[in-house]
C-alpha cells in the first residue's frame, strides 16, 4: 500500500481501511498492548522508507490513515469486550444477591470476580440520599478508597437498586467497618447495615437480606446509629414473627392513648424517649424540650389511660415491647 501512496501520491481506500480496522479488533482480541502494535507500524514505515522516490508528506498521511484505522479497530473492541463484561459481571451481582442462578455454577462464576463462596461472607450494603450506580462518582470514591487501603484482598464492590454493596470475607470485619466508613462520608452521612458472616455459596444472599431488613428496621425504629450491624438486632424479628400476637398487644397495651387529647402519637413518642434515656425523667425531658414536671404529668396520663406505670418493672416492659411493636407495625398510623 505504501509502495503505491509513494508513487502515485493516492490516500488509502476504503477496503484497506476497514482492513486496518479489522486488523485492529484482532488484535484487540488477541490481547496484543495497542503502544506496542503502533511502534512496530512506525518500525515497518521506516524500514520501508529508504531508497524509494517521491513526497514524504503522502506517505506520512497514508500511515496516519492506516494507523487511525488500526486503533479505532482496536478500541472497538475493546470496548465491546468492556460492555460484555459489564453485562457479565452485573448478571452474576444479580444471581448472587438473589439466589437464583445453580449454586454450583455459581461458585464456578464468583472466582472470576475474586470471591470463594466455600468460605463465609458478611455483606454491607450503603444508601444514601440519592440512587448510586457503578459508574457514579461516590461509587467510584469508595472503590478506590477500598482498593487504596485492602489492595487485592478477595472483596466485591457493587450497586443493586441505587445502595452500595460491599461483599467481604467473614472473617474481615475491619473490611466492612472501613467501607461503611467512606460510603457514609461519601454519602453525605447515609446509613449502612452490616449483616452477619453466612456460610457457604447461598451464605451471600442471607447476610445481603439480613442487612436489608436491618436498615428497614433502622428506618422504623427511628435508630439513631448512623450504622447498624443485623446481629444486634435480633429481637426484632422475633417480636414481629408472630404479628398477629404483638398486634394484640399493641392494641390492648397502648390503644387507650388514642383517647389522649392529640391522638396516641405525642404520647407513644414520650414512652419510646423515656425507655430510651433509661427511665430518667430528667434526661427524657431534656431530649423532649419539656420540663420535668411536663414529661411527669405525661407518664401520669399514661398511667391514667392505660393502667400500666412506666415507673414499675412489669409494666415498663409489657409498655416498652408495646412501644418497639408500635414503630416496627407502624402505629398508630397504620391501623392494624
Amino acid at each position: 500500500m505504501l509502495t503505491e501512496v509513494w508513487a502515485t501520491g493516492r490516500r488509502p481506500t476504503r477496503d484497506e481501511l476497514q482492513e486496518r480496522r479489522a486488523l485492529g479488533e484482532r488484535a484487540a482480541e488477541a490481547g496484543h498492548s495497542l503502544r506496542a502494535l503502533v511502534r512496530q507500524h512506525l518500525d515497518a514505515t521506516r524500514a520501508w522508507w529508504p531508497g524509494t522516490p517521491g513526497t514524504a508528506d503522502s506517505v506520512l498521511a497514508a500511515v496516519s490513515q492506516a494507523v487511525d484505522a488500526f486503533a479505532e479497530g482496536y478500541e472497538r473492541a475493546q470496548q465491546l469486550s468492556v460492555r460484555q463484561e459489564e453485562a457479565a459481571r452485573r448478571e452474576f451481582i444479580d444471581d448472587l444477591l438473589y439466589g437464583r442462578s445453580d449454586l454450583g455454577r455459581l461458585a464456578e462464576r464468583a472466582e472470576r470476580f475474586g470471591l470463594v463462596l466455600s468460605s463465609a461472607h458478611a455483606v454491607a450494603v450503603a444508601e444514601g440520599p440519592e440512587a448510586y450506580a457503578d459508574t457514579h462518582p461516590v461509587t467510584r470514591r469508595v472503590e478506590t478508597a477500598l482498593i487504596a487501603r485492602f489492595g487485592n484482598r478477595r472483596i466485591l464492590l457493587a450497586t443493586k437498586n441505587g445502595q452500595l454493596i460491599c461483599i467481604a470475607p467473614g472473617d474481615q470485619d475491619e473490611v466492612l467497618v472501613f467501607f461503611a466508613q467512606q460510603a457514609r462520608a461519601a454519602t453525605e452521612a447515609g446509613r449502612v447495615a452490616i449483616g452477619r458472616p453466612q456460610p457457604g455459596a447461598g451464605g451471600v444472599v442471607h447476610s445481603y437480606e439480613e442487612a436489608l431488613n436491618a436498615l428497614q428496621l433502622a428506618q422504623r425504629l427511628a435508630l439513631h446509629e448512623p450504622v447498624v450491624r443485623a446481629a444486634e438486632l435480633l429481637v426484632y424479628p422475633v417480636l414481629t414473627r408472630d404479628r398477629q400476637a404483638m398486634a394484640d398487644l399493641v392494641l390492648s397495651a397502648l390503644g387507650p392513648l388514642r383517647g389522649a387529647r392529640g391522638g396516641a402519637e405525642p404520647l407513644l413518642r414520650t414512652l419510646e424517649v423515656y425507655f430510651d434515656s433509661g427511665c430518667v425523667a430528667a434526661e427524657a425531658a431534656r431530649r423532649l424540650a419539656l420540663s420535668v414536671r411536663a414529661l411527669t404529668y405525661r407518664l401520669e396520663r399514661i398511667h391514667e389511660l392505660t393502667g400500666a406505670n412506666p415507673a414499675e418493672p412489669m409494666h415498663r416492659y409489657t409498655l416498652q415491647t408495646a412501644v418497639i411493636g408500635a414503630r416496627l407495625l407502624d402505629w398508630p398510623a397504620k391501623e392494624l
